[in-house]
Formats: structure tokens, C-alpha cells, sequence
């Protein structure tokens, strides 16, 4: 294991020699080896849905629809963010594999940032589809074309790069005085900001800078969307018709209540929560949050999803055929 620096070397840290050291979860460091076998099962379960998610969807003509290509990127954004963080996380709990040089912690935390800025563009996206669905449904092929879901695809992309990217500069700013222990199963930007010597203020404005105004803006869109679909939904006077319709957002509402409270937890927790909540809950949270939403995000969907359901049975027939 890294050993903290000692002061003599503190004015002579180099961000591209330093090496961190992630300790898991504090405090209950006796329980990693516990702790690991649900966060592997889940991992384990989170690929393996989501890959077969993302195959069914691609294999399915019936399925080539906005709203499954919408759940296709969400799937893959899943897998991608998991992937970011579990192995290392597991590597620490099985092996004590407790290092990391500053490029790869400074790489996870952009990855992981910017999964989760456009994870948050999609689940906008696929709220504007159920809007368009249920309010504008005489338009909804002229209006969610091919062409615009890709340009809403390659647009999600584009503002999560430019809004990440300034996170790897302003650690890359800072001077580093030799502490490099991270209280954390994996980097993101503020555990690395606080380990350095210089005033991090620019850093904490940015992080609220752009939970307000890039996830918070998501979320406000997300509620202005589904006020206009209940306002639409109870102005049709068939109860069935309205219980239809409400049906085919149950599925979104869950996602986006699994990927929203967590994170904002996590993220106040992590600013304003160190005298109130204790720090391994707010660590173990976030161990749980990338893994326990991508897991259940395909079981919700192919639950409520017919379609899903009839090509998922269909393939295990076949293989079970086959075998």
C-alpha cells in the first residue's frame, strides 16, 4: 500500500507522479469481503440485463422504435458507468488493491462524470418522447424521426464532454502537497480537489455551477414534461384509456427516481452532510448507486415492457433448444 508522503516532499508533488491510495469504505473496512459479494452479484446482473437488453433491442425490428432506442443508449450508459467503477471497487475489496496513479483516477472521474451528465440528457430525452407520445400522437413519427434521435444522441454526448472536461483541468491546476489518501471506493472530483493545498474554491462553485444548471435543468424539464402528460392523460375520459397511458410512463418514473435521488443524495452528502451523516453511509450509497440502478433498470423496463417480454422468453427458448 502507498504510504502518505512525508513533509519534506510536499512542495515537490507532481500531479503525473502522484500516486492515491482508495481505501474502500471507511470504517467498515473489516466488511469488505461482505460487502463485495452483493456489489459483484449485482455487477454481474447489471452487464449481463443490460447487454441482453441492448442485444433485444437491436435484433428486434418491432423494437426500433424512439423509445426503445432512447432505453438502448440508457442501457449502454449503464453498463459503461458500472464497468467505470465496480472492477476497481471489487479490486480493493478482494486484493487490497488500494493504488492508483493520478492519470487513472483523474480518467475514472471524468468517465464517471460524464456518463451521469448523459445519462441525465437521456432520461430528458426519453421524457420528451413519452410528452410527445401521449400529448402530440398524430405527430409523433414526423417529430421523433431518425435523424433527430441521433442528433439528440450525438447533442447528449457533446454537452457531457464540455461540461466534464473543465473537471480534469481544474485538478490538473491544482498543487498537491503529498496527501494522497482517498476516502472513497473510486475518484471523483471533489475527493481529488480536497488532497490538494491550493484554495479549491473554483472547484466547488463548478461542481454546483453544474449540478444546478445541467442535471438540475434535466430535472425541471423532466417535471415541466410529465405536468403536460398528467394535464393531457386526465383530460381523456375513458379511465382505461387514462390508465393506459400513465402505464407507459411507470417504467420511466422508477428509472428516473432510482437515478436522481442517490445521486443528489451523494452529492449534498458530499458537500454539506459531513457533520450530520456519517461518512461510510455516504460512501456505501454511492458503491451502491453505480450498480444498483443499472442492475434494476432492465429488470423494470422488461417487466413492463410486453414486447421486451415476449423476444426475451423467445431467445431463452431458443438456447434452451439449442442446448
Amino acid at each position: 500500500m502507498m504510504q502518505q508522503m512525508p513533509p519534506s516532499s510536499y512542495n515537490h508533488s507532481s500531479p503525473q507522479d502522484m500516486w492515491y491510495v482508495l481505501i474502500g469504505i471507511p470504517g467498515l473496512e473489516y466488511f469488505h469481503t461482505w460487502i463485495s459479494i452483493p456489489i459483484c452479484s449485482m455487477y454481474i446482473l447489471a452487464v449481463v440485463g443490460n447487454v441482453l437488453l441492448i442485444f433485444v433491442i437491436v435484433t428486434e425490428r418491432s423494437l426500433h422504435e424512439p423509445m426503445y432506442i432512447f432505453l438502448s443508449m440508457l442501457a449502454s450508459a449503464d453498463v459503461l458507468l458500472s464497468t467505470a467503477t465496480a472492477p476497481k471497487m471489487l479490486a480493493i475489496f478482494w486484493f487490497q488493491s488500494m493504488d492508483i496513479s493520478f492519470a487513472c483516477c483523474v480518467s475514472q472521474m471524468f468517465f464517471i462524470h460524464f456518463i451521469f451528465v448523459a445519462e441525465s440528457a437521456i432520461l430528458l430525452a426519453m421524457a420528451f418522447d413519452r410528452y410527445v407520445a401521449i400529448c402530440h400522437p398524430l405527430r409523433y413519427t414526423t417529430i421523433l424521426t431518425s435523424s433527430v434521435i441521433g442528433k439528440i444522441g450525438i447533442a447528449a454526448m457533446v454537452r457531457s464532454f464540455i461540461i466534464c472536461l473543465p473537471f480534469t483541468l481544474l485538478v490538473h491546476r491544482l498543487r498537491y502537497c503529498g496527501r494522497n489518501i482517498i476516502p472513497h471506493s473510486y475518484c471523483e472530483h471533489m475527493g481529488i480537489a480536497r488532497l490538494a493545498c491550493d484554495n479549491i474554491r473554483v472547484n466547488i462553485i463548478y461542481g454546483l455551477t453544474v449540478a444546478l444548471l445541467s442535471t438540475g435543468l434535466d430535472i425541471v424539464f423532466i417535471i415541466m414534461s410529465y405536468t403536460m402528460i398528467l394535464c393531457t392523460v386526465f383530460q381523456i375520459p375513458s379511465w382505461a384509456a387514462r390508465f393506459k397511458a400513465l402505464n407507459t410512463c411507470a417504467s420511466h418514473i422508477c428509472v428516473i427516481l432510482m437515478f436522481y435521488a442517490p445521486a443528489f443524495f451523494s452529492f449534498f452528502a458530499h458537500r454539506f452532510g459531513g457533520e450530520t451523516i456519517p461518512h461510510h453511509v455516504h460512501i456505501l450509497v454511492a458503491n451502491l448507486y453505480v450498480v444498483v440502478p443499472p442492475m434494476l433498470n432492465p429488470i423494470i423496463y422488461g417487466v413492463k415492457t410486453k414486447q421486451i417480454q415476449d423476444r426475451v422468453f423467445l431467445l431463452y427458448s431458443r438456447i434452451t433448444t439449442c442446448c
